[in-house]
């Protein structure tokens, strides 16, 4: 994976919610789903001791029932809504939907309205998430202002903000113009940040909804190639080998994207991807419900593309998982499948997806779960205090994940704000039970902590 240590600055987490000054023991967890069951003591949000039997002289103890333990999930790909949309998801509401699906730390895009392309709002953002203390909410910027695709945003005054914005994302367009997107490149190496490309040539999908393919055709849909987005993850990658700039595909979903991404990693182009958990589980037969859950950009793919994808997850072709989570209302949903707003929840429900396709059929281990959804998204962006090994001296960014605990998917029922799942009634064998932020408890058992006001 290209990808550097952390060396970038964060702005200090915990300043706003400070870390609790008591301890914490867990008991009777398994660190990767390994080994006998240990017990965990936490102190100060770090882990100072883990061993069998240790003597309960905190002031919090959790018994983990033999479960798993996880570092806390992180998530370079989420949709929060505020400012402009908190009607349909908040900062507070997407943080608590965070904790519930076993995350410690989010990266939420710049689509809001007002774009997060000035300092003012990139640090409300920042200042409100640490606030709640619930999840450690990054803001993206913008890699246009506007998102208008025609005036890069002042990437040097977002990072020096007190946000410190370190990706940079028109997540929702493309930046298709491709000298635009070379000085981006170009920008983004000198202050070295991430740029997150939302690959689709618009050119190619206008009027787009579903996928090109058998099922759209007799269904009347108009269809969205596969070389929309693999034309611009090709030309991205050779403006990040030319230039020098670190380039993050967005939500692959083609067989051809894993190959382009393939091609660049083997040429040691500065090239990282994602993939959500919707396209590696679903593919396009579900359109012939028309049910608008079900659309998003881009669009589900065939059986051959999510066999795909899940293979280079699997040999790291791909990176990592990240949700898109997109929350919207019901008036947005319930609509003509072509006019309905493209998106799906994704924070609840992507650890349960994931153990589905991987441990469940005996693919891969919970390490390599911990690699996919914690310890390289926090690569990528270079977060220290996450993703980091489950040891004494770490941070103690945590989830306990039961893997026997069988639930029912129930839109209503989750903690988003919004109910746009398409895994309605869906059934899954695996549920994160707590999560744990530098110490304090952030979700416990159905429950989200509350907000530090």
């Amino acid at each position: 994976m290209t990808s550097q240590p952390a060396s970038t600055t964060y702005p200090p987490t915990g300043e706003l919610a400070p870390t609790p000054q008591t301890t914490l023991l867990i008991r009777n967890v398994r660190p990767y789903g390994e080994g006998e069951p240990v017990d965990i003591r936490i102190s100060d949000g770090h882990i100072v001791e883990i061993g069998a039997d240790i003597a309960a002289t905190t002031d919090t103890v959790i018994d983990g029932g033999g479960q798993i333990l996880l570092p806390g999930l992180v998530d370079i790909h989420v949709h929060l809504r505020e400012p402009g949309r908190e009607d349909t998801e908040t900062i507070l509401t997407g943080s608590q939907a965070a904790a519930a699906g076993g995350f410690t730390a989010v990266f939420t895009m710049a689509n809001t309205n007002p774009v997060c392309d000035q300092p003012i709002i990139a640090e409300s953002v920042w200042a409100k998430g640490q606030r709640y203390g619930i999840c450690d909410v990054h803001p993206i910027g913008s890699i246009t202002q506007g998102l208008a695709g025609t005036t890069l945003t002042e990437f040097g005054m977002m990072r020096q903000s007190a946000a410190k914005v370190r990706m940079f994302s028109d997540d929702g367009m493309c930046v298709a113009n491709p000298l635009l997107m070379r000085r981006a490149v170009e920008y983004a190496a000198g202050e070295d940040v991430l740029l997150a490309q939302h690959c689709e040539e618009p050119t190619l999908t206008d009027g787009a909804c579903a996928h090109e393919g058998a099922i759209a055709g007799k269904l009347g849909l108009r269809g969205w190639p596969r070389v929309a987005e693999e034309a611009i993850v090709a030309r991205d990658a050779i403006l990040a080998r030319d230039y020098a700039g670190r380039v993050h595909i967005c939500h692959a979903s083609t067989a051809g994207t894993v190959e382009l991404v393939k091609f660049a990693k083997d040429r040691d182009m500065p090239v990282t991807a994602e993939v959500t958990p919707h396209h590696l589980l679903l593919d396009d037969r579900r359109l012939e419900t028309f049910d608008g859950v079900n659309r998003v950009n881009p669009p589900l793919r065939e059986q051959s593309d999510t066999a795909a994808l899940q293979q280079a997850l699997l040999d790291g072709t791909i990176d990592c998982v990240a949700t898109d989570h997109a929350p919207h209302g019901q008036e947005d949903k319930a609509c003509e499948f072509n006019l309905a707003r493209p998106g799906m929840l994704g924070l609840e429900t992507s650890l349960a997806i994931i153990a589905k396709l991987f441990i469940e059929t005996g693919k891969a281990d919970w390490r390599f779960v911990a690699k996919v959804m914690s310890e390289n998204p926090a690569k990528i962006v270079r977060l220290p205090g996450h993703g980091r090994p489950i040891a004494v001296g770490e941070p103690a960014n945590l989830c306990i994940v039961s893997d026997n605990q069988t639930w029912t998917v129930d839109g209503q029922a989750l903690h988003s704000k919004a109910s746009n799942t398409p895994y309605e009634a869906m059934e899954f064998g695996c549920k994160v039970t707590h999560t744990i932020l530098r110490g304090r408890v952030t979700y416990d058992n159905g429950t989200p902590a509350d907000p530090r006001a």
